[in-house]
């Protein structure tokens, strides 16, 4: 059996992508929560883990060359347990660089863009229209591509993958990006059949009591935003 992989973690759209697909690859894990909203993610044996402050991160003592390991960053962390567990990903080579592709294009794209989006419409202190509107356009580019490449896969790479685990947790939160899947069918289609998964419902359940609130006080806004990690330095 394996031994259990530390999972830091707080519910929000990138610690899903973990705690799903350690229940898809059946990974026993032990969870650690990092209370982002009340600034555990700044404490010093957190950032000796990541010094970027941020969830997720997992500690697995199993590591590849039979030494624990411990990995940052969420896209870093999909491809380490991919690769530990030979599934997820293709091995066929063509095959892995698409599902690479649109694992880095959540990445870099899909996460960051609705995550401005979630910023500016529901977290920032004051409403400022042009970004609500750039933002939430952006989010709406991000669906069309998803949607037309959908319209040609089943799922992102291809076949089920940790590109599709990447991207699902953030498009569950259509609605605070302003987004109505019913205008997508291709990715509706895709998002429903990956909601119906077992273990896709037992990721999302893992701390499902807590979070962050969509209205915030100051301090908490402080601490997620920005301002509490410089004045810790």
């Amino acid at each position: 059996m394996n031994p259990q992989i530390d999972l830091y973690y707080w519910p929000t759209p990138n610690g899903w992508k973990i705690s799903i697909a350690l229940e898809e690859l059946e990974l026993p894990y032990k969870v650690i929560p990092v209370d982002i909203g009340a600034g555990e993610q700044f404490e010093p044996a957190f950032l000796a883990l990541n010094p970027n402050n941020k969830i997720p991160v997992i500690v697995d003592p199993d590591g590849p060359d039979g030494a624990p390991i411990t990995l940052f960053d969420s896209g870093a962390i999909l491809v380490y347990l991919a690769e530990k567990t030979g599934q997820l990903m293709p091995s066929e080579v063509r095959a892995r660089y698409t599902t690479l592709q649109w694992l880095m294009f959540q990445v870099s794209g899909v996460g960051p863009m609705l995550g401005q989006a979630h910023h500016f419409r529901i977290y920032a202190p004051e409403t400022i229209e042009y970004a609500v509107e750039r933002y939430t356009q952006e989010a709406a580019r991000m669906y069309r591509v998803l949607d037309r490449r959908l319209g040609d896969a089943e799922y992102l790479g291809g076949a089920y993958s940790i590109a599709d685990i990447a991207t699902f947790p953030w498009i569950s939160r259509h609605e605070r990006q302003g987004q109505d899947l019913a205008d997508y069918p291709n990715l509706n289609r895709w998002y429903q059949a990956i909601a119906a998964r077992p273990a896709v419902k037992r990721g999302l359940a893992v701390l499902d009591d807590r979070g962050l609130p969509q209205n915030m006080d100051d301090k908490t806004r402080a601490t997620l935003f920005g301002k509490t990690q410089f004045e810790r330095r």
